[in-house]
């Protein structure tokens, strides 16, 4: 029987309930990030991502760390997951490996962030290392895979879940492009059967863009932790407003 454990970051449980629902910032300049930073105390989503690739100084390590603590005297009640999105995972720009070390564990080690993401097909002793980084400053990690051309069989997504909570992620996470129906479902049931035989921690899934929105509802169903809403702009194809997805997760919430 595997044991399982939810992550609980600053009053949000993820893991167990409704999944909890994040949205990102994606502002380019520090106005445009502290505006979506206020706006998004007013709204008041579970958990709110910085995608720190769209920053137009997002290189200046030191501006990245002044932007992020402005963005934590705002949302300093919410969870704050730090995200650098390379370019061949559906980021804004390409970095270096020794950069993207560099950045996470700066940000790490400011304690101004709750989780970072870090994504899967980095080196492993690089993952390894940014996950001892990060639970020695209390910060828990997501592991992250997105595929934008494509959705992987079932047996795939299942083993690259399964290899993040391997490598030590608090969180596993994977993103898909659904090309067909039959996309979505894969996705769907890849998610069901990693929650009831493998995970041992949270996990996210979706299947993107307009097709797979089913997939960023049905969380709570299948065995997703967390979804991602949009508010002013979209950090990635398929995400629906706040406002909408909190209505229809709860709708599915209040009759399971």
């Amino acid at each position: 029987m595997k044991q399982y454990t939810s992550i609980k970051v600053k009053n949000v449980v993820i893991g167990v309930g409704y999944p909890k629902i994040c949205v990102p910032m994606v502002g380019r300049t520090t106005d445009d990030i502290i505006d979506e930073a206020n706006f998004l105390k007013k709204i008041d989503p579970d958990v709110v991502e910085w995608r720190v690739d769209f920053f137009e100084y997002v290189k200046n390590i030191d501006k990245v760390k002044e932007v992020l603590k402005m963005i934590r005297e705002i949302l300093y009640d919410k969870p704050i997951i730090f995200t650098f999105r390379s370019y061949s995972e559906g980021g804004e720009i390409e970095a270096t490996r020794e950069f993207y070390i560099e950045l996470n564990t700066s940000m790490i080690d400011t304690k101004f962030v709750d989780i970072v993401d870090i994504e899967l097909f980095n080196h492993t002793e690089d993952i390894k290392q940014l996950i001892k980084r990060a639970h020695e400053n209390s910060v828990s990690i997501i592991i992250s895979n997105h595929d934008f051309n494509k959705t992987p069989t079932k047996d795939e997504i299942i083993s690259r879940l399964c290899r993040a909570q391997q490598l030590g992620a608090d969180i596993s996470k994977i993103a898909v492009m659904p090309n067909c129906p039959k996309d979505v479902i894969t996705l769907l049931d890849a998610t069901r059967i990693m929650k009831e035989k493998y995970a041992k921690r949270p996990i996210i899934t979706m299947s993107m863009a307009g097709k797979g929105v089913i997939s960023r509802l049905s969380g709570e169903l299948f065995g997703s932790d967390m979804t991602f809403g949009s508010a002013k702009n979209i950090s990635a194809p398929g995400q629906i407003p706040i406002r909408e997805l909190r209505k229809i997760i709860n709708l599915l919430h209040n009759n399971l």
